[in-house]
């Protein structure tokens, strides 16, 4: 048996050959983005270099490999028991002709391990009504609904007893990776907090969960197929939903999300919404956003734009034509501050919902704001954002995710909308940190609540950010809504910080973001701790 030192050196030995072998996929699988992040990297612009590598790293097999061995995966977790709490496993086995026996025969030994009493459901007699009869319910048990090959990481049932000892719960899940023929883990899938818009779109819960039932939830499913989605759904339902943010279940296969989110069910009547533009110059994108508003589905839109000092002749008299026509021009001068021209303009808005939009946002569907509009109007949403593409196709906003940066990013961006991404993340639903005000609607009741946009400490930058915490701190979560898509031609209007002057006021804004909110050191509830901070595509940190 090794000494310690000894097994010291040939980890740190193995983790030089990882790294090594990691960088060498990274290079093959796509060698001219990774000498544009070793150029950022040799040039010190690490904050860009590392999110590029982040991405490219985390697409070698071997990343999770990495990951397993800092991580010290295979750690025993220790907490006390719980003997008034049993957990009991509901095994479901394949009884078809390809079944493979020893898949069952290996559940059942881990089970029996972990200290896990286990039910097989799917044989001859074996049924939930059946387990039903022989569970004692007194005891007040959790279920564990698995497949047939599935694994339980080592002290998985200690760590979800430690979590259940704390609280009430009616479901606690954990992480989960794959297992291949050979036993290697592979594609983990870090969860999100608990998401219930998520999980109308994606069970991430099914086969890495507890479920705290009883004898009359099993009999109302009986001898249904699909008995655990079921079981799990009903569970969740009561609310109470706990996510263990640990890795205990190692999975031989699970279902993926749907290709498309289901379809949405529009409001028939629909709020009136005021639409605030702000703007300086290129008319030319101030006309393809104003001629995309006028082409979209929607009863009762007020227009209200904004104008910061244009001095073009063309914008000029573009600006006033559209007044002459019944739209409302709104004079801005002096500095750029978006909060200032926001606020402003939805102090006179006269709409029930307001809608923040870019001057660089172009319109290519009709229903896109009816969208977005029947998911404001929620009693638990604050403000919704849409995808946004870039002109090329790909995805330019997903959501956005606190921490990134240590400040907020973008998720999912540069992917295609049509790409698998991180268990289709982008394309599905759900609640979120943040939107951008790129393109952002929300109740003008609930904006006036929390005060606006913050025109002092961020009058450009993360403003949106600050504004969609305020709204989550009240209750009204953020949403991410991919079934609105536009297209945005982002900072084509007034460009990007990179002079002094722009740069120290980014530099500011950021502080503030840092100061208020602690960017630079919490981890977004939707988000998780095993994935990069430095990346926004959803990438494992190593």
């Amino acid at each position: 048996m090794q000494s310690l030192p000894a097994r010291r050196i040939v980890a740190a030995l193995l983790n030089v050959w990882l790294r090594i072998r990691i960088h060498f996929d990274a290079f093959r699988l796509a060698p001219g983005d990774y000498l544009v992040a070793t150029k950022w990297w040799v040039l010190r612009k690490r904050v860009r270099a590392n999110g590029q590598f982040a991405v490219l790293l985390s697409r070698s097999p071997r990343a999770y490999m990495l990951w397993g061995l800092q991580k010290g995966r295979a750690e025993r977790v220790h907490s006390p028991p719980c003997p008034h709490r049993p957990i009991i496993a509901l095994v479901q086995t394949d009884t078809g002709k390809d079944a493979d026996p020893s898949q069952l025969n290996a559940t059942m030994e881990n089970l029996a391990l972990e200290g896990v009493e286990a039910f097989i459901i799917g044989e001859p007699g074996t049924d939930l009504v059946a387990a039903s009869q022989n569970i004692d319910w007194d005891a007040g048990p959790w279920l564990l609904p698995v497949e047939a090959g599935d694994l339980l990481a080592p002290g998985a049932a200690a760590a979800y007893r430690a979590v259940v000892s704390t609280g009430s719960f009616n479901v606690v899940y954990a992480d989960e990776d794959q297992m291949d023929r050979w036993g290697r883990y592979l594609r983990p899938h870090f969860k999100p907090d608990w998401n219930p818009e998520l999980f109308k779109h994606f069970d991430f819960l099914t086969g890495s969960c507890i479920v705290a039932a009883n004898k009359a939830d099993l009999l109302s499913i009986g001898h249904s197929d699909g008995w655990a989605q079921k079981l799990v759904a009903q569970s969740a339902g009561r609310g109470q939903v706990r996510h263990l943010a640990e890795l205990l279940h190692h999975r031989r296969s699970r279902p993926l999300p749907h290709i498309a989110a289901q379809p949405l069910r529009l409001l028939e009547e629909l709020p009136s919404i005021s639409i605030i533009v702000p703007t300086r110059n290129r008319v030319d994108l101030l006309r393809t956003c104003l001629d995309g508003l006028a082409a979209t589905d929607y009863p009762k839109i007020e227009i209200i734009v904004v104008d910061n000092d244009s001095d073009e002749p063309e914008t000029l008299a573009y600006l006033d034509e559209i007044q002459a026509h019944g739209m409302t021009v709104m004079r801005h001068p002096g500095p750029f501050n978006y909060s200032a021209m926001n606020n402003r303009a939805a102090a006179a808005a006269s709409g029930d919902l307001l809608c923040l939009l870019n001057n660089d946002i172009e319109i290519k569907e009709p229903n896109w704001l009816a969208t977005l509009a029947t998911q404001a109007v929620r009693d638990e949403v604050g403000a919704v954002g849409a995808q946004l593409l870039y002109p090329d196709g790909r995805i330019q906003h997903a959501g956005v995710v606190i921490g990134v940066g240590n400040a907020a990013g973008h998720a999912h961006r540069y992917l295609r909308p049509e790409d698998a991404g991180y268990f289709r993340r982008h394309a599905l639903p759900q609640f979120i940190s943040a939107v951008t005000a790129a393109c952002l609607v929300v109740q003008k009741s609930r904006f006036q609540a929390v005060g606006g946009l913050d025109e002092k400490n961020f009058p450009v930058a993360f403003n949106d950010v600050d504004f969609c915490l305020r709204l989550n701190q009240q209750g009204w979560q953020s949403f991410y809504e991919p079934r609105a898509v536009l297209i945005h031609h982002e900072s084509v209007s007034r460009g990007f910080d990179r002079d002094p002057v722009g740069a120290a006021r980014f530099a500011g804004e950021l502080a503030a973001l840092q100061r208020k909110w602690g960017t630079d050191r919490i981890v977004d509830p939707y988000h998780h701790r095993h994935l990069s901070r430095a990346a926004e595509h959803f990438a494992v940190a190593i």
